[in-house]
C-alpha cells in the first residue's frame, strides 16, 4: 500500500495510491483525519478495508505534502555508508551519528527546494525514510520492524558551509524546503528484503549517488534500538537513515545544487522524488 499527505481544494488530507489516482480517504475512518493520526490509531489495516468506499481522485487534483508533515521528531543519521564515511575521512564509530531535523524543514514531492542567498554550498543527499507506526522505549532489535509503518524516499539537503561552522551539524540541515520527504510512505508487505534495493540520486539526469540499502553500517534496527534508547518513539516519528557516498562536497571539483537544477532521489520499489531548486 502506498500512502500519501496531500492538500485538495485548500483542505489538508491523506488518501491511498492507485495507479495514476488517489482515494481520498479524509473523511473515511472516524476520527482520522490525518496520515499521522492513522499511525497514531494503528489503522492501515482499517484503511485497506475502507478504500473501496472513498472517491477516487486524479492525481492532478492533489498537491502532495511531506508524507508526514508535521512528525515529532525527525533524527538524520550522519555517515551511515562506508563509501561516505571513507569519503569524508572520518573514523570508524561503535554507535550511530545522529542529528535532528525540524518539521517546518520538510518539503514535498514537486515542490520546490528555495536556494539560501548565503550559501553557494547547496548539497544533496539521497536518504532511505522510516516512518514509526508503533511507539516504543527501549526496542529491542529483533522486534524494530514490528514498529515500522512503512518507508520512503527523502533528501537531506545540506548547506555545507554552515553545517562546517562548528562541529554541531543543526544549521546546516534545517534551512527552510531543504528536507524533501516522499512522495508517499510504502507498508513494507510491498518491499520484502531491504538489502538488496538500489538508492541513487541524479542531479539534472547525471547519476552522482548509487549505492544498496545493505551498504547501511548501522541497519534499521539497530537505529531503533539505539534511538528508543534515549527517548521515546511515537507514531509518526521519521528517521532518515544516512546518505551513500558521492555527495557533492566530496566531489573533484565539487558539485553544488544551483537554481535551475533537477534533483532525483530513487529507492528500488519504493518511489522516485523529484524537485526543482530555485
Amino acid at each position: 500500500m502506498k500512502l500519501v499527505s496531500f492538500t485538495r481544494d485548500g483542505r489538508a488530507g491523506w488518501g491511498i495510491v492507485e495507479g495514476e489516482a488517489v482515494r481520498d480517504m479524509s473523511a473515511a475512518l472516524r476520527g482520522v483525519s490525518s496520515l499521522k493520526s492513522l499511525l497514531e490509531q494503528d489503522g492501515i489495516k482499517a484503511a485497506g478495508a475502507a478504500a473501496s468506499s472513498a472517491p477516487l481522485v486524479p492525481m492532478g487534483e492533489i498537491v502532495l505534502l511531506p508524507v508526514i508533515p508535521d512528525p515529532a521528531k525527525i533524527f538524520c543519521i550522519g555517515l551511515n555508508y562506508q563509501e561516505h564515511r571513507e569519503e569524508t575521512n572520518n573514523p570508524v564509530v561503535e554507535n550511530p551519528t545522529i542529528f535532528v531535523r525540524f518539521a517546518n524543514s520538510l518539503n514535498a514531492h514537486g515542490a520546490s527546494i528555495v536556494h539560501p542567498p548565503e550559501t553557494t554550498k547547496l548539497d544533496y543527499e539521497a536518504e532511505l525514510a522510516v516512518v514509526i507506526g508503533k511507539g516504543g522505549r527501549r526496542i529491542a532489535r529483533a522486534a524494530a520492524y514490528d514498529h515500522v509503518a512503512g518507508y520512503a524516499c527523502a533528501n537531506d539537503v545540506s548547506v555545507r558551509d554552515w553545517q562546517r561552522h562548528t562541529t554541531q551539524m543543526t544549521p546546516g540541515k534545517n534551512w527552510p524546503t531543504t528536507g524533501p520527504f516522499g512522495p508517499w510512505l510504502v507498508t513494507p508487505d510491498e518491499l520484502g528484503d531491504l538489502a538488496p534495493l538500489r538508492i541513487a540520486s541524479r542531479l539534472n539526469g547525471e547519476t552522482v549517488q548509487d549505492a544498496t540499502l545493505g551498504d547501511m553500517i548501522f541497519d534499521i534496527p539497530r537505529l531503533i534500538e539505539y534511538i528508543s534508547t534515549f527517548t521515546e518513539l511515537v507514531p509518526g516519528d521519521v528517521i532518515f537513515t544516512g546518505t551513500p557516498g558521492g555527495v557533492g562536497a566530496r566531489r573533484e571539483p565539487p558539485l553544488f545544487m544551483q537554481p535551475g537544477d533537477r534533483i532525483e532521489i530513487e529507492i528500488e520499489k519504493v518511489g522516485l522524488l523529484v524537485n526543482e531548486v530555485v
